[in-house]
């Protein structure tokens, strides 16, 4: 699987928030961030699917996110 990269979460806190972050803090926020897009990916990719489509739209993401589905 794709990973988000470590240094990409530590620019952003840097950027965002002014702050510095541990490699264990930006470690952790990677791990949390791929299993959210894994289950928003499967649920989408499971609607386009159900429409008979090979591409993932914006819809197909949004209906589970904002669906309230997010366990």
């Amino acid at each position: 699987m794709a990973s988000i990269p470590k240094a990409s979460i530590k620019k952003f806190v840097k950027k965002r928030f002014k702050a510095n972050i541990t490699d264990e803090g930006a470690e952790e926020i990677v791990k949390i961030l791929e299993e959210k897009a894994e289950r928003i990916s499967k649920h989408a990719v499971g609607n386009a699917r159900k429409d008979k489509r090979e591409k993932v739209t914006k819809a197909d993401v949004m209906k589970y996110v904002i669906g309230g589905y997010d366990e």
